[in-house]
């Protein structure tokens, strides 16, 4: 997430399912399971069954209706404890939202220490209305059985390897909490969403819904008129049907998604700088269907949760996939398309034609290297929890990684570079990567040695057909065993006779982004 303006701790469409909440003044008025809470007032009608009233609350101390109106529908007295504890609706006696924390610890529900894990975060960002951090933190330690005390990270990370549930309704609650800091995020969270991950790991990353704004079909410069570039400096390459660009991580940095169009190609490149991932996708589907994307200041498992602007489902930025939203069960997956991290000039040498971002994007940003991120990258941790952890490698090592049908396996960038061509066999398929260039290292503007970080490397992977290479005479040539020359391309390994092996399109990501949503993954060694 980006920092600067938007810094952690500073708050700066459409709704799927469910039913959306309807504002008229200071008063809002929504459907939870069935009941009906009349917010921003003081009064509570539930239909449904009657609650036992002694079990979840004494509400003679407050000032709410003795009975509820006749029974049209169920609903769950734990849906509507979750807005008592986050005073959703204040009363002329004050609060109840104590008289609920002593409650839920009363009855051992473990169902709320995900919504106690949402009310400490609350109370540290200073948007809860409800008990205080250290009563919330003695009850959520009283349930769990934990002592992780105020240690909201440690809270997540522990509760993600958990098969913990929260109460129903817990996602609209928590869109109506995440609200308080920006509106937009009640609309990724309505009541009754489809949802393919666990909504209590999603996290507000810092930023509002298109805090960090999307470039949308940005103006490029031919490659001799970007002298704002520095020769050694990172860039996203992608070439499509005859067309090469550059995307300067600088830049990318700031903004983490561009909708371009590129060789007559539609596709979004989303950038996660928290995973070290950017993913280059075709914006089209099989059905016809297309989707722009922005970003939308939301987290699972510190990877970015993209939305497109057509449905406003939320995406994984890894995978492609729709994870919350009007599009979850439609088996949509974004296709992938071939991108490299390289250096400015070794792109422009192996595409003279290329063009380049515009540095004037019409954005105010600092547009110099490392400028966002760069002691974020120099460091060995991570900013945000991550809790399916391997210590097979450091977290934030650098790999590439791949997967073919079942398969994945993670290459080491140091290896791969070490190496410069790697023979190997993912699944069943015999595959050949290219990182003849080396990795890269980037040095930021004016910083000191601790800022150095490791950007990457070029590499490219292709479907080899059990043919065996080795590095060629230069960079942009690799020998099969008979010495024949191949050339290396964005889209195929190029053989003397015509012979054209397919490219295969892995991530370069930090490791531990790869094991999270790739955990049954395999590490390549070259011992």
């Amino acid at each position: 997430m980006e920092q600067g303006d938007h810094a952690i701790g500073r708050p700066p469409g459409r709704p799927s399912g469910g039913t959306q909440p309807r504002r008229s003044g200071r008063v809002a008025i929504i459907a939870v399971a069935g009941a009906v809470v009349i917010l921003g007032g003081s009064l509570l009608m539930t239909s449904g069954p009657a609650m036992d009233q002694n079990d979840l609350l004494d509400w003679s101390a407050y000032d709410f209706p003795p009975s509820p109106p006749p029974d049209t529908g169920p609903s769950d007295p734990a849906t509507i404890l979750m807005y008592v504890l986050s005073d959703e609706y204040p009363t002329s006696g004050g609060s109840p939202a104590e008289a609920a924390l002593n409650t839920v610890v009363r009855r051992r529900d473990t169902r709320f220490v995900p919504v106690l894990i949402e009310l400490v975060r609350a109370n540290q960002l200073s948007v809860s209305r409800g008990a205080g951090l250290e009563a919330n933190v003695a009850a959520l330690e009283s349930l769990s059985g934990r002592s992780f005390g105020a240690d909201w990270p440690a809270w997540v990370e522990w509760y993600g390897r958990t098969d913990l549930r929260a109460p129903p309704g817990f996602t609209g609650w928590k869109g109506r909490l995440l609200g308080r800091i920006d509106p937009g995020f009640e609309e990724f969270l309505p009541d009754g969403v489809e949802a393919r991950i666990r909504v209590e790991e999603v996290l507000w990353g810092g930023v509002s819904v298109d805090g960090i704004p999307a470039l949308d079909r940005p103006s490029v410069l031919p490659a001799e008129e970007a002298g704002y570039l520095q020769p050694g400096e990172p860039v996203f390459g992608i070439s499509i049907g005859g067309e090469s660009r550059a995307y300067p991580l600088r830049i990318m940095d700031w903004h983490e998604m561009v909708n371009d169009v590129v060789g007559g190609v539609p596709f979004s490149l989303a950038y996660c700088t928290l995973c070290g991932s950017g993913i280059a996708f075709d914006q089209r589907t099989a059905d016809g269907m297309a989707f722009t994307f922005g970003s939308s200041g939301l987290l699972y498992r510190s990877n970015k949760l993209m939305y497109d602007r057509q449905t406003r489902s939320l995406w994984n930025q890894f995978t492609g996939e729709p994870v919350i939203g009007d599009l979850v069960g439609t088996g949509i997956q974004l296709r992938r398309l071939p991108v490299v991290v390289t250096s400015w000039q070794a792109w422009r040498e192996q595409h003279p034609e290329t063009t380049v971002l515009d540095i004037s994007t019409g954005f105010d940003r600092r547009y110099e290297l490392g400028a966002a991120y760069g002691e974020y990258f120099a460091s060995p941790a991570t900013l945000f929890p991550v809790p399916v952890r391997s210590e097979r490698l450091p977290p934030k090592e650098r790999v590439y990684g791949l997967t073919v049908g079942d398969a994945s396996v993670a290459y080491p960038v140091g290896v791969l570079s070490s190496r410069r061509v790697t023979n190997d066999v993912v699944g069943t398929t015999p595959v050949a990567l290219v990182a003849t260039r080396g990795s890269l290292t980037v040095h930021p503007d004016g910083a000191g040695a601790d800022s150095v970080y490791e950007a990457g490397g070029e590499v490219r992977a292709y479907a080899s057909g059990g043919r065996l290479f080795r590095p060629g005479p230069d960079p942009g040539t690799v020998l099969d065993s008979g010495g024949g020359e191949w050339v290396v391309t964005e889209g195929a390994l190029l053989g003397p006779e015509g012979e054209r092996l397919a490219r295969l399109n892995g991530i370069l990501s930090y490791w531990f982004a790869w094991f999270e949503f790739f955990p049954r993954t395999t590490v390549y060694s070259d011992g």
